[in-house]
């Protein structure tokens, strides 16, 4: 199968978004954009530099800019940042011009990838409260995002193979409108 489309991955942070995106843009013949690098090359800055210097609204805007050049380039695997839902017009941008895939993964599972991640740096707590806490309030908040936002939804507590597999089973088999 090549990449005939734009395949957008949401969901959570810590949820293998980046490792299923480049495994999966591997096995398509296509690129791979991560929104979170892209918006860095762009602004120049980390997410945590954004952030800190501007604020968590400055930073959506500059993910929206990030989004929407992504989505300016020929088909490929986009993998968004966890918080890309969160905008209407985000949500709108990824249904209209390509498949989006919600990988799952409960919040237990989040946690224990999270406190396992050394780039804790790119990454900035969006409560001030500890991983668990801040990962269960989140997920409650954009778990409704991401289902209705996606064309698709799989299983993310899977190894990166099974949940490439998953998803290039479901992209032949699956109608998408």
């Amino acid at each position: 199968m090549k990449c005939a489309r734009r395949i957008y991955l949401t969901g959570s942070r810590g949820c293998g978004k980046t490792s299923v995106g480049n495994e999966l843009a591997k096995r398509l013949s296509c690129g791979f954009t991560d929104t979170d690098a892209l918006l860095s090359e762009m602004q120049g800055r980390s997410v945590t530099e954004i952030v800190e210097a501007e604020g968590w609204d400055a930073f959506r805007d500059c993910e929206s800019a990030a989004l929407i050049a992504a989505t300016e380039n020929k088909p490929q695997v986009i993998a968004t940042g966890g918080g890309i839902v969160l905008r209407e017009k985000n949500r709108v941008v990824m249904r209209e011009h390509g498949v989006v895939i919600f990988i799952d993964v409960p919040p237990s599972e989040l946690a224990r990838r999270l406190s396992a991640d050394p780039l804790d740096a790119q990454r900035p707590s969006l409560t001030g409260k500890s991983l668990v806490d801040e990962i269960n309030e989140v997920l409650a908040a954009r778990l409704h995002l991401y289902v209705e936002s996606a064309h698709i939804t799989v299983d993310g507590t899977r190894s990166v193979e099974e949940i490439v597999d998953n998803i290039m089973e479901l992209l032949e088999t699956k109608p998408i409108s």
